[in-house]
């Protein structure tokens, strides 16, 4: 079964009688962020709590990008700029794609963003319009449906199996493709999966698309923090007319700077410039500059030593995990989160969770947060945290099942 994530009704009644726009009632909270709220209660009244829910590396921004800023700020490069990105950022993220995935793009078409999220909010702005749906996987990260839903659109969610690789396949497209669909949105490698489409698969896509006239979306923002190979690689290796969000926040480092970018056909540069002009005016200026110190070797040798650091802790909690009953059916390829069945007798994940980080202050997230596909009986449990923490995080999990005769 398929779900829908759209409008219902032109407004809704909110507080005092203030009235908000209908589209609210389909964009669900992001319990991770309620989630984060509550252990950050327990933190402050003293508990020891261990942050396994939120997707953010525990490592500092690298500091060549940090010394970067400093400079922007000394120099006084506090202005506007070009509402398409620095082009001296944009011709280096066009050199980041020759030397390190070998794809080469023109600058022109790369467009810096207010993070990645406002990269994907200015295509669905680009691509859709009312009604219109994209084809993406079930379970997904929540906000690119929501995204669809402020633009009267609908994300069309399509569940999908370890079998699957966790990914869209050409059958998901003969099955789910409609009159209304627009096109398909994966992302690899996915959160919260990990899971990492090959060129193969990536290729297979594209074609399957194509046949359909329709557009491909490609959410590679955790591009870089790959394991199974020694190098990330990009859809538009095989799909040259692919759309592709990326950010600065997760191998770089740089989440709290709001920064990303996208990539996208010449045909429609022009088109999203002037939305970029009216939505963003421009993306900060200050983390621009630091941004061009992340292409740097200092820095980039910073990030490959993380990367190998997220694959020890990987190869770490995977097993522990399995040895405690939970099932993980496949290992994740990429990014910082296992996707994890429940043990045995554990049958809803958000109770699960709550009483997890009220009992032994250990908060990961609910497979609601995710989409509905066995959501109730799946979690996600990030790995950007230091093997400490991971270690204590398995023990105290020990402690809470044993509790429940569950191991």
């Amino acid at each position: 079964m398929a779900f829908f994530c759209g409008i219902i009704g032109v407004f809704t009644t909110g507080n005092a009688g203030l009235q908000v726009a209908g589209r609210l009632e389909q964009i669900q909270p992001f319990r991770v962020m309620e989630l984060l709220a509550r252990a950050n209660e327990l933190a402050a009244a003293g508990h020891d709590v261990v942050h396994l829910e939120v997707g953010e590396p525990d490592f500092e921004t690298p500091s060549p990008v940090i010394e970067a800023a400093r400079r922007a700020l000394d120099q006084g490069e506090t202005k506007y700029t070009d509402a398409r990105g620095n082009p001296a950022l944009r011709e280096a993220i066009a050199d980041h794609y020759q030397k390190r995935l070998d794809v080469t793009i023109a600058p022109e078409r790369v467009f810096v963003t207010a993070g990645a999220s406002g990269g994907l909010l200015l295509l669905t702005a680009l691509l859709t319009n009312p009604g219109d749906n994209i084809l993406m996987a079930d379970p997904g990260y929540p906000c690119n449906r929501h995204f669809l839903s402020s633009f009267d659109a609908e994300g069309l969610l399509v569940p999908v199996e370890a079998e699957d690789n966790y990914q869209l396949t050409p059958a998901h497209l003969e099955s789910f493709w409609n009159e209304r669909t627009r096109g398909a949105l994966v992302a690899s490698p996915a959160n919260p999966t990990g899971a990492v489409l090959s060129q193969a698969e990536s290729l297979a896509l594209a074609d399957a698309i194509r046949d359909r006239q329709g557009i491909f979306l490609v959410d590679e923002i955790y591009q870089g923090l790959v394991y199974e190979q020694q190098a990330a690689e990009s859809v538009l290796k095989v799909a040259d007319d692919a759309f592709v969000v990326n950010s600065f926040s997760k191998y770089f480092g740089m989440t709290g700077w709001r920064l990303g970018w996208v990539v996208v056909p010449e045909a429609v540069t022009r088109d999203l410039e002037k939305l970029a002009q009216n939505l963003f005016i421009c993306p900060s200026a200050i983390a621009q500059a630091a941004a061009m110190a992340a292409f740097s070797n200092d820095a980039l040798q910073i990030m490959e030593a993380q990367r190998t650091e997220f694959a020890a802790r990987r190869d770490f909690l995977v097993p522990a995990l399995r040895a405690l009953g939970f099932s993980i059916p496949r290992i994740p390829a990429g990014a910082f989160y296992v996707y994890a069945g429940l043990p045995a007798g554990h049958e809803d994940s958000e109770s699960f969770c709550r009483d997890l980080l009220e009992e032994e202050f250990v908060a990961i997230t609910p497979g609601t947060d995710f989409g509905f596909h066995h959501a109730a009986h799946r979690v996600r449990i990030s790995y950007a945290r230091d093997m400490n923490q991971l270690e204590q995080a398995v023990a105290r999990l020990k402690l809470f099942l044993e509790r429940r005769g569950a191991s």
